[in-house]
């Protein structure tokens, strides 16, 4: 061993593995397997979850096929047949591993009221969570949001949340006030809009709804009136869940005060109800068991509210009808522009300062709109009820490199696109000796990374898809002859 050591310098550990093994060769290491799904494919799946208001991958999948239908419908979306297969065959593991790098760069005390009467809280009887067993559509579960901001003083808007335990059709209304009266007059403008009759009111204990006027309001209007134990909010578990995911979700935290605000979330709501209902799928528990102290849920596989009710059986058939007009004629792209609008307006109302008259903000198109979905996510947080302060773009500190040879080297592209970056700089280099160092590879295979993106946006989009400007103020979109090619940086085709 002493002397097989000094003969070929090896470390006496790894001697004594060879002489062990009899000097096999070690084994080979598996190959990476190749991409599945290629760019184009990716910035179509951008596009689309941008379109859904950036859902996980488990509601995703199957919201994509009718997102695709509807967004192709409107002509928002032109799909190459291969990239199409691509998109709807993904699982919803690989859409958030596709979605993974996007996701990550897109990235007070209480006033004491004074409690009902006791003979108030005996004529509304209790419903707990597991009184509920499987409700036909109609029996809701409300609550109240506060839009106090931080603090509860003063008087703010709030809004009524009603959520269907069969189907999770969700409703949002604001209230300008906190009265009762108004409760009962919101009520019945929300009844007047929903597809299904209002058959169950479940609510907590609240003084809003814990009085006279709710109650006998509901008794007039054949409504089953119950209520959740106090202090128990897993009661309602439900509509608290849509409390965050809805309403947090697309209002944010914003002090909201007087008609003028109540009047903006009135026309935020409008085209919610129809995005959250028709195009955002949802879980629904379907068992529950426990072993131990162990939990074990079982869930249906997501679905939106509007498909819960064609398939429910209890559905008549001339509200399913009902639906499915609607559903024929909305346009997600259309609803979800006309909710960042919305919030924008919101946005700017409740951070005004002034007193003085404020410019309206210029609503951008719906083929403005749809152009930006590709590249939102690198602007991270695009909800405005959910951005901090602007920070200010950090421009470049340094000259580029290839100013002065950015057009040969496009156009070099552009004939040849499957030459890698080192290809290029080799190239580059045998023109003009001694001006481009190795040092400068990072940098080309960026600006060629930024290049071969432009090519698959314009094979998702058509040749009419403007090019975004590259870093250095260089045009960098120019139609490319050849697509699949892969790249040397990143290992995508």
């Amino acid at each position: 061993l002493d002397e097989f050591v000094a003969v070929t310098g090896h470390h006496r550990k790894h001697a004594m593995r060879l002489l062990r093994d009899g000097g096999a060769a070690p084994a080979a290491r598996r190959g990476r397997r190749g991409r599945v799904y290629d760019a184009a494919m990716r910035e179509a799946l951008i596009v689309l979850w941008e379109a859904s208001d950036r859902v996980c991958g488990k509601r995703l999948r199957p919201l994509l096929p009718v997102l695709v239908e509807a967004m192709e419908r409107h002509h928002h979306l032109q799909l190459a047949p291969e990239v199409r297969v691509g998109v709807l065959a993904m699982s919803a593991a690989t859409i958030d591993r596709v979605l993974r790098e996007v996701r990550t760069a897109a990235g007070g005390a209480t006033r004491r009221r004074t409690p009902p009467s006791a003979a108030l809280r005996r004529s509304v009887p209790v419903r707990t969570f597991a009184d509920w067993g499987d409700p036909a559509p109609g029996f809701f579960e409300a609550d109240l949001v506060w839009h106090s901001g931080p603090t509860a003083r003063g008087s703010y808007v709030q809004t009524l949340v009603l959520t269907d335990i069969a189907s999770g059709w969700t409703e949002c209304a604001p209230l300008l006030v906190r009265e009762q009266v108004l409760v009962t007059e919101v009520l019945n403008e929300v009844r007047r809009v929903l597809p299904f009759p209002l058959l169950g009111f479940d609510t907590d204990n609240d003084t809003a709804f814990l009085n006279e006027t709710v109650r006998d309001y509901c008794a007039a209007a054949g409504v089953a009136f119950t209520r959740c134990r106090p202090y128990r909010k897993n009661d309602q578990a439900h509509v608290e869940q849509k409390n965050g995911a809805v309403v947090r979700r697309i209002v944010g935290y914003r002090r909201l005060e007087g008609l003028e605000a109540a009047a903006a979330l009135a026309e935020l709501y409008r085209s919610v109800r129809l995005f959250v209902n028709f195009f955002q799928p949802s879980f629904k528990l379907a068992e529950k068991s426990r072993d131990g102290a162990v939990v074990r849920k079982r869930y249906h596989a997501p679905a939106t509210p509007y498909q819960r009710l064609l398939e429910d059986a209890r559905v008549p058939e001339e509200v399913r009808a009902r639906l499915r007009a609607m559903a024929s004629g909305l346009d997600p792209v259309r609803l979800l522009r006309d909710i960042r609008a919305a919030q924008q307006r919101l946005v700017e109302m409740a951070d005004r300062t002034g007193v003085g008259e404020h410019a309206a903000p210029t609503q951008p198109t719906l083929e403005e709109f749809l152009k930006g979905l590709r590249t939102a996510w690198r602007e991270g947080e695009v909800r405005p009820t959910a951005q901090p302060k602007p920070k200010a773009k950090r421009e470049r500190r340094r000259p580029d490199p290839f100013a002065k040879v950015t057009a040969q080297l496009h156009a070099w592209f552009c004939a040849s696109p499957w030459l890698t970056a080192r290809e290029l700089l080799a190239r580059l280099q045998a023109e003009m000796p001694d001006s481009y160092p190795e040092a400068l590879l990072r940098t080309l295979q960026r600006r060629l990374k930024q290049w071969r993106g432009d090519a698959a946006r314009q094979l998702v989009f058509g040749a009419g898809s403007e090019a975004t400007a590259g870093s250095g103020g260089e045009a960098t979109g120019a139609p490319v002859a050849a697509t699949g090619v892969a790249d040397e940086a990143t290992g995508m085709t």
